[in-house]
């Protein structure tokens, strides 16, 4: 069974809610996450990153990966389209996007505001990420395409990767009137059982 770090508002979430769209079953190891604006790697999990797996010894972090490898073990052709498949393609760029393009900005603000709490000290590089994080959103907004989800009607791991993302965005304050779609999307997202239950832990 995988075993599951796991901290509330924290990219755990992505691997807590796949897990729970698949009905695999995984042992949640909760931990307090450790706000520091100094130190990395200090969170109390085996590799000191929130989130991690165990799966019957192989020691996993990063989010993405984990989504990718539970995916590759587990999925059985669910929530990912087939390698090379005209899908697979716009499956990769909504996953990737997530958390390469759309996350940094929105990270730098958590990190400014949050964790260092001298975000007035430095107003420009707060509000030059804030931009950033916005033209991620445009680009989303814009691309979207036809359907409730990322690939249509086909609900995949890219839209978990995505949903966390922006959680975050609304929660910092960038996701706002200016994205109808995107705004409509992610109330979608926040109605699927499974994401719910995960919210709840």
């Amino acid at each position: 069974m995988i075993k599951l770090w796991f901290a509330p508002r924290t990219r755990a979430v992505r691997v807590a809610w796949l897990l729970e769209e698949l009905g695999l079953p995984y042992e949640l190891q909760r931990v307090e996450f450790e706000a520091t604006a100094t130190a990395f790697f200090a969170q109390k999990t085996p590799l000191g990153k929130l989130p991690v797996i165990d799966d019957e010894g192989l020691i996993l972090a990063e989010s993405g990966a984990i989504v990718e490898y539970i995916l590759e073990q587990y999925g059985r052709g669910r929530l990912a389209p087939a390698p090379g498949t005209p899908a697979r393609a716009r499956y990769l760029q909504w996953l990737h996007f997530a958390e390469s393009t759309a996350f940094p900005p929105l990270g730098i603000v958590v990190w400014m505001t949050l964790y260092r709490d001298d975000a007035a000290a430095h107003p420009e590089l707060v509000q030059d990420a804030i931009g950033r994080a916005a033209s991620g959103l445009e680009f989303l907004e814009t691309h979207f395409g036809v359907g409730p989800w990322l690939l249509g009607e086909d609900f995949s791991a890219a839209d978990i990767m995505m949903g966390f993302t922006l959680f975050a965005a609304q929660a910092v304050g960038v996701l706002d009137s200016r994205f109808p779609i995107i705004n409509a999307y992610l109330s979608r997202l926040q109605e699927r059982p499974a994401l719910q239950k995960v919210l709840d832990l």
